[in-house]
């Protein structure tokens, strides 16, 4: 078939399909996403038009984007995942997998308690992987969602390359609302950058297998710039007013944006033993009483897992406590 008719008769189809069901849908982006994954991939169009024909939008998703748990204040949110349960099952997991963790850490240079604490607030270890058909979710939120639409799209184009290149399929997957897969919530992309095979079976397989699951998670952190050995973060208090001009971070991550001596000087008073010359961030935590932290480059490196200073957080006050009754168990 000329490609001008077959390009005519997916748009009929892709009119009638339920992926284009959606108030908002972009029809015409489901037509140049299937001629561009043509194109610049070798997808069978006519194979790509009967999967995307299943995908369903799904209005829960989108409502699930506009109230992320990022929102809530930091009282909140840290109650969600600093819980006698998930300490417990993260002290159960690092017995179970000890080896391991130690295997990774000597490899990528991440303690365990940082890899064992972003699984328990990802999936609490895998016992929550998602209930969203990971296709609807990245076509609802790739057509119908504009003010993220291109980010979903890639993460489905994405989603499709590397179904082709692990065998999966891509109708049958489960996972979060945004389309994060597996026990560590790798969006797609994330997955074909930074999963590795570290069990050496020939796999990169982030749902049953703990040893890639640990090490992908240590790899990712390594990629963006883990520093071993060095701090996280620590508490802090102001002694005084902060002069006007200096940025404060909130919810939203800032880079270590100051030296650690400049934030003493701005009236900022810590316990911790740094050196002045240390690249820091101020970090305020918002609730019933703000907490304020000096954040170092490890902590932006959490951020990176998931943009936000509250997730970092958690992650962090949940892996000291695993670690500390980790060490108490031995």
């Amino acid at each position: 078939m000329p490609v001008a008719r077959l390009l005519a008769a997916l748009a009929v189809a892709l009119f009638l399909s339920p992926v284009a069901a959606a108030p908002d849908e972009d029809r015409a982006g489901v037509q140049r996403f299937i001629a561009g994954m043509t194109e610049r991939h070798g997808f069978d169009p006519v194979a790509l038009q009967t999967l995307l024909e299943t995908a369903r939008y799904r209005q829960t998703i989108v409502d699930a984007m506009n109230r992320p748990y990022e929102d809530k204040s930091w009282r909140d949110y840290r109650a969600l995942f600093h819980t006698p349960e998930r300490i417990d099952a993260g002290v159960a997991f690092w017995r179970d997998h000890a080896e391991t963790l130690t295997r990774a850490e000597t490899l990528f240079g991440v303690p365990p308690e940082i890899v064992v604490a972003i699984l328990g607030v990802e999936t609490s270890y895998g016992r929550h992987l998602g209930a969203h058909r990971v296709l609807d979710a990245l076509t609802t939120l790739g057509f119908s969602y504009p003010k993220r639409a291109d980010f979903f799209r890639g993460e489905l184009e994405s989603f499709l390359l590397l179904s082709r290149e692990e065998g999966l399929d891509p109708g049958k997957i489960l996972g979060s609302y945004a389309g994060a897969l597996g026990k560590p919530q790798f969006i797609s992309s994330s997955y074909r950058a930074y999963a590795v095979d570290f069990d050496g079976d020939g796999r990169r397989d982030l749902w049953h297998s703990d040893p890639d699951v640990i090490g992908s998670v240590a790899n990712y952190f390594k990629l963006h710039g883990w520093r071993p050995g060095e701090p996280v973060a620590f508490p802090a208090e102001l002694t005084a007013s902060l002069p006007d001009g200096l940025d404060i971070a909130e919810n939203t991550p800032l880079k270590p944006n100051r030296t650690a001596g400049d934030w003493r000087d701005a009236g900022i008073d810590w316990r911790a033993s740094i050196a002045p010359s240390t690249p820091a961030s101020l970090i305020r935590l918002a609730g019933p009483t703000d907490e304020y932290w000096i954040g170092l480059d490890n902590f932006y490196v959490i951020t990176r897992y998931n943009h936000s200073n509250l997730y970092a957080m958690a992650v962090l006050q949940l892996s000291e406590e695993i670690r500390a009754r980790h060490v108490g168990e031995r």
